[in-house]
């Protein structure tokens, strides 16, 4: 079984994702500056899996800080978690994680340097742990809400690749598979990184679960035909009225899925969810090379010279949102009030 990201001796270790499917590389980074680079540049993606990524970052750039006191380990611990809350602005776990980071060094001075940096390796490792357990619980929850022979739609990747392991939207595929249910996934390819084609194909046929690829734009034939009985999704963030930032491409899916009477679920674990965030206008839209658009695996496929946009996420308002499924459960509407409420469980 492959591992998204792994804490080891030898550095922070992560599957190149801007390779796959065509070659399993893994690679190893021994600095937080690596680290960085690796999230700036998609090696690892998907939103808990740069939350995890982001601490172990924090985690090794703390253990070769140079400084014998507390005063000047600080100064060089504040710098690295800059530099890593540099990195991509939509995903919250991102800054969820450091901020964990953040506050275990803050508890924790009184240990001194040399223990203190101990004590962050610890917690980057529990925040893995965590991380995986979590994905089950989601996948149980919403494995409940799938028939016993589902078909699934899913735009991008949240599975096992965008977390620590197991999966948030493929979770809840997985979850029902365990629990003895026949599930066949329909796989968005997710332009313009393919990450649906690349990525979810790739694992769900590691796992020997039914997938079928499909371009973007035959999401709406497909459910006209009748062959989907559920869409599934991750998120990036979700605001605290239930709007849901997610893959760009998401919120054409869940205009698709309410057209043909299709429940549009999404699979996210509490870290997703920013309370301080109002509704979706205020969540930031990360905007990437247009070079991701205009070319294909390096040749260009576009005239030179035009306006290209490249937004990586959209907005899916929360009226197109049948339930958010979480580790503590799946809420529903009214989503203030439910969302709010999971923090005080």
């Amino acid at each position: 079984m492959f591992k998204t990201v792994e804490w080891k001796s030898t550095g922070v270790v992560m599957i190149d994702q801007t390779l796959l499917p065509e070659r399993e590389v893994y690679r190893t980074y021994r600095d937080y500056r690596g680290v960085a680079g690796a999230i700036k540049e998609m090696v690892v993606r998907g939103a808990p899996a740069i939350g995890v990524a982001a601490a172990m970052g924090i985690a090794i750039g703390a253990v070769k800080v140079k400084a014998k006191d507390m005063k000047g380990f600080k100064r060089e611990f504040d710098k690295i978690a800059k530099l890593l809350a540099s990195t991509r602005p939509t995903a919250v776990n991102l800054f969820w994680a450091i901020e964990r980071m953040r506050r275990v060094a803050a508890e924790n001075e009184g240990l001194g340097v040399e223990r203190l940096k101990k004590r962050l390796v610890a917690e980057a490792k529990e925040i893995h742990r965590d991380d995986i357990e979590i994905n089950r619980r989601i996948g149980r929850h919403g494995g409940t809400l799938l028939k016993k022979n589902s078909t699934v739609l899913t735009h991008c990747n949240a599975g096992a690749l965008a977390t620590a392991g197991y999966g948030t939207a493929l979770g809840v595929i997985r979850g029902a598979i365990e629990a003895g249910k026949k599930v066949r996934v329909f796989a968005d390819e997710t332009r313009p990184f393919l990450q649906g084609a690349r990525l979810t194909a790739w694992e769900l046929k590691k796992d020997n679960i039914d997938v079928t690829l499909i371009t973007d734009n035959m999401a709406g034939y497909i459910m006209k035909k009748g062959l989907i009985d559920a869409v599934v999704v991750g998120a990036d963030r979700i605001a605290a009225n239930g709007d849901v930032a997610n893959k760009i491409g998401t919120y054409t899916v869940a205009l698709l899925a309410r057209e043909h009477g299709i429940p549009f679920y999404v699979a996210a674990p509490l870290s997703t969810i920013d309370l301080k965030i109002k509704h979706g206008d205020n969540i930031p839209i990360e905007e990437r090379d247009s070079a991701e658009v205009t070319h294909l695996k390096g040749r260009r496929i576009a005239p030179k010279g035009i306006a290209v946009r490249n937004p990586a996420f959209d907005v899916t308002p929360n009226r197109l949102v049948t339930g958010i499924i979480t580790e503590k459960g799946v809420v529903r509407r009214p989503y203030n009030k439910g969302l709010k409420a999971l923090f005080s469980k």
